[in-house]
C-alpha cells in the first residue's frame, strides 16, 4: 500500500555444524513465531551438519510444538536453494550457488547459532566482512565468551568472584593425574570442554576413576578441557540487554532434578528440572546478581544479549560462573522466560533486539576507514 513502511529483512540463521544444532533449529522457530511480520520480512537461512547454507522453508521449521528434542519429530532445513554470503556489495551479497544469481539483499540478520562455528566469532566476522548488521555479540566478545578458558581469566583479571578452575589442553591431559586434579580442586568434579554449549560433553565426576576418562569424553568436542571446583549452591540465570548502557532483568532459578544441569535435563527428560522465574529471592541479593551479570557482559565485551549464569552459596556469596551471548530462544530457554517476567514479552524483546544490532551498525559505520591526507 502507497505509504506504508517498508518490512525490515532479517535473516534468521540457524542451524549450524555443531553438536547443538538441534537445539538452534528450536530457538530460530520460537524467534520466527515472535518476530512482528508486520514490521518484519523473515527470511530462513539453515546452515546443515555439512556446513552448507540453505534458504529454507519456514513451514518445515515450524512443525511440532514440543520444546522437548526427544519427543518430536525434529524440524529440518530443508532448503532447495544453496546460498553463499560474499563480502561484497549490497546487491550482490547473497548468491544461488546453482545459477550465481543473485537474491535480494538482507538489512539486518538474526543468528541463532549455538556453539562452535555459530557463537564464537566466526560467524560474526563473516557478517562483518558482509557489512550486514547482526544481532548479539560482536567477534571479540562472541570468541570470549564461548571460551570458558578465556573468559574465566578475564572475570578473574576483573576482580568478578568465580570458581576454581584448571585448563587442560591435549597434551596436558596425557600427563595429568587423576590425584592430582581431585588434589587441587577437589571432589566431586566438573569436567568440561572449553569451546561448547547446552552442557554437551560436561560430566560431574564424584571419584577418581571417572575422572580422566571424562577428561578424554570432554576433549572428542574440543582441545581443551576446563576442570573446575564443584559449588555448592543455587543455580540462578540473569538475562542481559543492550550495548553500551545494558540493562539486566529479573533472575530466575534453575532446580536440576538430575545429578546436574545436563543436556538431557534441559532438552530430554520435560521433568529434568525445575524453572523458577522469577527466582525467589531478597531485593538486596537480586541487585547484587544483576550488577555483577552487567559487570561481567561489559568485562567480557559483549554487545545486543547474554544470560549470564550464575552461583549463589548458602552464605550469599555470588559466584559467576558462565556468560552465553547466544542463549537459547526455545520454549524452555531462561533468556526469553526471564525477560517476560521482568515486562518485556518475547516479540517486544525480539524488536529491541533488532533495533540494537541497527544502532550498533550505525555507530561503527561513523568510525574513520582511512588516515591521513
Amino acid at each position: 500500500m502507497p505509504g506504508q513502511p517498508k518490512k525490515i529483512r532479517v535473516g534468521i540463521l540457524f542451524g549450524g555444524r555443531s553438536a547443538e544444532h538441534e537445539v538452534s533449529l528450536q530457538s530460530a522457530r520460537n524467534v520466527l513465531e515472535a518476530l512482528d511480520k508486520e514490521k518484519y520480512d523473515p527470511v530462513l537461512i539453515g546452515i546443515g551438519k555439512d556446513g552448507s547454507w540453505q534458504l529454507s522453508d519456514s513451514s518445515r521449521l515450524q512443525q511440532s510444538g514440543d520444546p522437548r528434542l526427544a519427543k518430536l519429530n525434529p524440524p529440518s532445513i530443508d532448503g532447495k536453494t544453496s546460498v553463499a554470503l560474499l563480502p561484497w556489495k549490497s546487491d550482490r551479497q547473497w548468491l544461488a550457488l546453482d545459477d550465481r544469481r543473485p537474491l535480494s539483499s538482507l538489512d539486518v540478520v538474526f543468528p541463532v547459532l549455538h556453539g562452535p562455528l555459530g557463537e564464537d566469532g566466526t560467524i560474526q566476522g563473516l557478517l562483518r566482512l558482509a557489512g550486514l548488521p547482526f544481532v548479539g555479540a560482536g567477534v571479540l566478545g562472541s570468541a570470549v565468551g564461548m571460551d570458558k578458558d578465556v573468559m574465566k581469566r578475564l572475570l578473574r583479571d576483573a576482580e568478578i568472584p568465580s570458581g576454581r578452575f584448571r585448563v587442560l589442553r591435549r597434551a596436558e591431559a596425557k600427563r595429568a593425574t587423576a590425584h592430582e586434579l581431585a588434589e587441587e580442586l577437589g571432589l566431586p568434579i566438573f569436567v568440561k570442554p572449553a569451546n561448547m554449549g547446552s552442557s554437551v560433553g560436561v560430566h560431574k565426576v564424584e571419584c577418581l576413576d571417572d575422572l580422566l576418562p571424562a577428561v578424554r569424553d570432554a576433549l572428542r568436542f574440543d582441545h581443551k578441557v576446563l576442570v573446575e571446583e564443584f559449588i555448592e549452591g543455587r543455580e540462578i540465570e540473569c538475562s542481559v540487554l543492550g550495548n553500551e548502557d545494558p540493562i539486566a532483568s529479573l533472575p530466575g532459578e534453575i532446580i536440576p532434578q538430575h545429578d546436574f544441569y545436563s543436556y538431557d535435563a534441559k532438552y530430554v527428560d520435560e521433568n529434568g528440572a525445575l524453572l523458577k522465574v522469577p527466582a525467589q529471592l531478597p531485593q538486596e541479593t537480586i541487585a547484587r546478581i544483576q550488577r555483577l551479570a552487567v559487570k561481567a557482559f561489559l568485562v567480557l565485551g559483549c554487545e545486543g544479549m547474554a544470560r549470564v549464569d550464575v552461583f549463589l552459596r548458602p552464605d550469599g556469596e555470588v559466584l559467576v560462573n558462565e556468560i552465553n551471548t547466544i542463549p537459547g530462544f526455545t520454549h524452555i530457554s531462561m533468556y526469553p522466560k526471564l525477560w517476560e517476567a521482568s515486562g518485556i514479552p518475547p516479540s517486544k524483546l525480539i524488536d529491541r533486539l533488532i533495533r540494537l544490532a541497527l544502532q550498533r551498525f550505525q555507530r561503527d559505520q561513523q568510525l574513520e576507514t582511512s588516515y591521513g591526507g
